[in-house]
C-alpha cells in the first residue's frame, strides 16, 4: 500500500485539521471533530446536515458552505458517523428553523441518522437512493444513495438560503432524489488504509458496471469497452429509470471515483451526450469532476437529474463552499 500517510489511525483526524486550515474562511471543525460547519450561520434558516463515511471526498464536508450545508459529519473511511456527531451538529448549527437531514441509503448512515432524529426535534429527513445498478447491495436495503446526492444537497441548499421552510425544504429533496438517477463503473478498485490491501481484485482488461462508492458489487463484472460502449450502458440504464420525455431539460453530472483524469471524465462528457441526444434529452447544465469519489478508485459515473425552471434556478443561485463555488 502507498499512500501519503503518517499512521493508518490518524488518517481522518489529520485530514479533517488540514480541511480546516485551507477553508478556514468558509468552515469551522467542531469539538473533537464531530463535525465540519459552516463559519458564518445564518440565523432564521433551516439547518441543513449530511455526512457519512470520509473516503468520498470532497463528499460531504466540501459541500459546506453558503447555498448547500450548515455541517457535515465525517465517520472512519466507509464508516458511518454515530449518533452523537448528528446531535452535537444540529446543537451547533441551529437557527431556529429545523433541522434537515441529508441521508445516503446505507444501513449504518440511515440507522444513526434515524437515531439521531429521535433524540433531537424539529427534524425530517430526505434520503437519497438514486443508484440504478442494484435494487439491494452489501450495505444497503433498496437503492443505494450515490453522486447524485450532490444535486440534491445543492438544489435544496439554495432554497433553505433564501428562506423556505422545512416541510418545503423537505418536499422539494425527495422530488430532486425521485428525479435523479445515477450508475457507475470501475476500472479498479481502491485501498482502504486500515485494510491496506484493494477492496477487490480485478484484471486489467476487466471493469465492473455498476460498481458501488465502497467498491460493493454492480451489476456484473466485463471485459473493459470503449468510453462509448460504457456511457451507452451507463445512461441507458439511467434514461430507463428516469421515464423521461423528449426534450426533458436535465443536469448531467460526469463523476470521477478520485483516481481518473479529466482528460477522460470530459471524453466521458461526449459519450454521454449522444446517449442524451439520441434519446431526445437536453442537457441544461453540466458538472464535471470528482466530487463523490471512492478513494483512489479509477473509473466514473454518470447522474442525470431531470429539472424543471424552478429547479435550474436553485441549481444556478450563489455557492461557496469548498468543491463547489459561483454566482458570488
Amino acid at each position: 500500500m502507498k499512500k501519503l500517510i503518517n499512521d493508518v489511525d490518524d488518517v481522518l483526524a489529520e485530514s479533517l485539521d488540514g480541511f480546516a486550515v485551507a477553508h478556514a474562511d468558509i468552515v469551522t471543525l467542531g469539538a473533537e471533530r464531530k463535525f465540519v460547519r459552516r463559519k458564518d450561520l445564518k440565523p432564521g434558516k433551516v439547518a441543513l446536515i449530511s455526512g457519512g463515511g470520509s473516503g468520498h471526498e470532497p463528499l460531504h464536508a466540501g459541500f459546506v458552505g453558503h447555498g448547500m450545508l450548515d455541517a457535515a459529519c465525517p465517520g472512519q473511511v466507509f464508516t458511518s458517523p454515530t449518533p452523537d456527531q448528528m446531535l452535537a451538529a444540529a446543537e451547533a448549527v441551529d437557527g431556529g428553523a429545523g433541522t434537515l437531514f441529508i441521508v445516503k441509503n446505507y444501513e449504518g448512515d440511515v440507522m444513526n441518522f434515524d437515531m439521531a432524529a429521535e433524540m433531537a426535534t424539529g427534524v425530517l429527513q430526505v434520503v437519497t437512493n438514486d443508484d440504478v445498478a442494484v435494487e439491494n447491495s452489501t450495505y444497503t436495503t433498496g437503492r443505494r444513495g450515490v453522486a447524485g446526492t450532490l444535486v440534491v444537497e445543492k438544489i435544496v441548499g439554495a432554497a433553505a438560503e433564501r428562506g423556505d421552510n422545512l416541510s418545503a425544504l423537505k418536499a422539494l429533496g425527495d422530488g430532486v432524489n425521485k428525479a435523479t438517477a445515477s450508475m457507475g463503473v470501475a476500472l479498479t478498485s481502491c485501498t482502504v488504509p486500515a485494510a491496506g490491501k484493494p477492496t477487490f481484485q480485478i484484471g486489467s482488461d476487466e471493469m465492473e458496471m455498476g460498481v458501488g462508492i465502497h467498491g460493493e458489487p454492480g451489476r456484473r463484472r466485463v471485459k473493459l469497452g470503449s468510453a462509448d460502449a460504457i456511457a451507452a450502458e451507463l445512461v441507458g440504464s439511467i434514461l430507463k429509470d428516469l421515464s423521461m420525455k423528449r426534450g426533458q431539460e436535465t443536469i448531467l453530472l460526469v463523476n470521477g471515483f478520485g483516481g481518473t483524469p479529466m482528460l477522460e471524465l470530459y471524453l466521458m462528457v461526449t459519450a454521454a451526450h449522444k446517449v442524451l441526444a439520441g434519446a431526445g434529452i437536453k442537457v441544461a447544465r453540466h458538472l464535471t469532476g470528482s466530487y463523490v469519489t471512492s478513494l483512489e478508485m479509477a473509473g466514473c459515473s454518470i447522474t442525470v437529474s431531470a429539472v424543471d425552471t424552478a429547479a435550474l434556478a436553485l441549481w444556478d443561485a450563489p455557492v461557496h463552499t469548498a468543491a463547489l463555488r459561483w454566482g458570488r
